[in-house]
């Protein structure tokens, strides 16, 4: 099996835009969170989210927007930066991969649903009589890997992943799968979300999973692992990588970030929204047995922890599963309290945060973490950021309603 090698990545954050941007707000627990006033029929709202500071103008003309929902637009702006950084930004510089050997493989869990309420607002409060004729590719899913494809002329595999919030690291791992067995010799990969709208807020309003407004400020409302915590927060924006065969990067001299050398993916068949230990700790076994490591090379893991009371902490009870006696020493942290949970973009977000720790040797803390529950009695490196120097291997988490569950391991180049 060939080796794939991780050459590029974009990220588009409630935080900043830009990885580099992004990583330093990870470092230094700088938080995107905030209110978003939000008009629903019964009055405005102000609510919690991870809104992204971002003018499509800037990035696409007036006619290339009609044909575009904003969740295509944040991945083509993040798989921009993760092409350039690769050296692939053009097409003559990708001849070590035709492009009929380069494939696109996206994680969504909404797709373009702010067009789909911008129909049906249309419908039943505009009572208009017909839509606008691009409404279906607008919103449709795989509308985000079409138009990659289309803008960076891209023919190998293309597939779609909804796993809801392991939406992004499934599709990672999937990628990496094809570079591996030899289906592609390179693949765009990551996820986007959009989903700040009016019925996807009502519907995880009506969960009662959401975080509420803290006392220090909503920009402090996401708190994982901590005893105050009180729910998730609901994010948007995209994350893009490039994965190449080992060999063909090493030939045409692309400098290689790290190796994506293991991943796994198990369902808890367990419940929808309760998630079990025992399946999420297969997956992190798996992905190590993948991986050809054992617990104490894994040096850092970005955690999935999304602030809620029983997923932190089952969560703690699956690493104690999977790492054992190691798990005490591990170093663990979810960057979520900074940039909130991105749901089918969350996956990749959260794995080019841990391969940037792996190559900086800077461990972003888990922010706000005051007072941690005694339940979650890890190492979560609370509210500063942690040096740790000669990293072997990085691990990242993504746990999902309806128990499907991705594991991704990196290794140091």
């Amino acid at each position: 099996m060939r080796r794939v090698a991780i050459t590029g990545f974009g990220i588009v954050s409630p935080s900043k835009i830009g990885c580099e941007a992004f990583f330093s707000a990870l470092l230094s627990a700088k938080s995107g969170i905030r209110l978003l006033d939000v008009a629903f029929p019964t009055g405005v709202e102000s609510v919690i989210a991870g809104h992204v500071d971002f003018n499509p103008d800037t990035h696409f003309s007036r006619a290339r927007l009609m044909t575009m929902d904003r969740v295509s637009q944040f991945a083509l702006v993040a798989a921009r930066e993760a092409l350039a950084q690769a050296g692939l930004a053009d097409f003559a510089s990708r001849a070590g991969s035709p492009p009929e050997r380069f494939g696109v493989s996206i994680g969504t869990g909404s797709g373009g649903s702010g067009s789909t309420e911008a129909a049906y607002t249309a419908l039943l409060e505009q009572k208009v009589a017909r839509l606008r004729p691009l409404t279906v590719v607008l919103a449709m899913n795989n509308a985000i890997a079409a138009h990659l494809s289309m803008e960076f002329g891209l023919r190998g595999p293309s597939s779609t992943v909804s796993n809801a919030c392991a939406s992004s690291a499934t599709a990672i791992g999937d990628a990496f799968r094809q570079i591996r067995h030899g289906y592609a010799d390179a693949m765009l990969v990551g996820g986007s979300e959009a989903l700040l709208n009016r019925g996807t807020i009502k519907a995880w309003q009506a969960m009662h999973t959401l975080a509420k407004p803290h006392a220090d400020g909503a920009h402090a409302s996401c708190r994982p692992f901590s005893k105050d915590r009180t729910g998730l927060v609901l994010s948007e924006g995209a994350a893009m990588l490039v994965l190449e065969d080992w060999a063909t990067a090493e030939r045409r001299g692309a400098h290689i970030l790290a190796e994506l050398a293991g991943y796994a993916s198990t369902t808890d068949a367990h419940h929808l929204t309760q998630p079990d230990a025992s399946g999420q700790a297969r997956a992190m076994t798996l992905s190590l047995m993948d991986a050809g490591l054992n617990v104490d090379d894994i040096a850092y893991l970005n955690a999935h922890g999304t602030a809620t009371d029983v997923g932190d902490v089952v969560e703690t009870n699956a690493i104690k599963l999977a790492f054992q006696n190691a798990a005490a020493t591990l170093p663990i942290s979810s960057t979520k309290a900074v940039h909130g949970h991105t749901m089918g973009a969350a996956g990749a977000m959260e794995f080019i945060a841990s391969v940037m720790a792996l190559r900086s040797g800077k461990l972003p803390p888990t922010a706000f973490l005051e007072t941690p529950d005694t339940r979650c009695d890890l190492d979560y490196i609370p509210l500063q950021a942690r040096e740790r120097k000669d990293m072997r291997a990085v691990m990242s988490n993504s746990f999902a309603f309806g128990g499907s569950n991705a594991v991704l391991i990196a290794k140091a180049a």
